[in-house]
């Protein structure tokens, strides 16, 4: 929030210091697998997402960003905040270091329909989110969210 606050064009990639990102945490329709994508800039998996560029509207950043990273049609964007996370980008060519504040959806996919890598992407793969939140070396904030939905789930009940 003091980011938000203090922050000059915070929705804007050419912030240097950081900015905004969307994120969505793409769920299959039965709930139990996420979409993840191998980053090729970043060689980790991830979340799907990006940049704001100007749109402070970050759940329909998070949307746009699934359907153009998966190919998929017909998501559906869950309007209210599922996580936040503050990470460092390291400096990459003429890109300086800076910050992501990622903030992240849940996005729905009616069928767990084929995917399309994008150029963004090494690969994409429907993970086990039960795997996720029990694998150690799963990526820290991936293990959050997936523990989140996880627990999501067992209140639901």
């Amino acid at each position: 929030m003091a980011f938000l606050d203090e922050a000059e064009r915070p929705f804007h990639r050419e912030n240097t210091a950081g900015h905004f990102t969307g994120s969505a945490w793409l769920v299959d329709s039965d709930g139990e697998h996420v979409l993840l994508t191998h980053h090729r800039k970043l060689n980790r998996w991830l979340q799907l997402g990006g940049h704001a560029d100007g749109d402070s509207d970050l759940a329909a950043v998070a949307l746009r960003e699934a359907c153009e990273e998966s190919g998929l049609a017909e998501l559906v964007v869950d309007p209210e905040i599922f996580d936040v996370d503050k990470h460092w980008i390291p400096a990459r060519n003429d890109e300086p270091g800076h910050w992501h504040y990622d903030v992240r959806y849940v996005v729905r996919a009616r069928v767990r329909d084929a995917f399309v890598v994008s150029d963004e992407s090494l690969e994409l793969a429907w993970v086990s989110i039960r795997t996720l939140a029990d694998e150690p070396e799963t990526d820290e904030s991936l293990q959050r969210m997936a523990r989140k939905w996880l627990a999501r789930a067992v209140n639901a009940i």
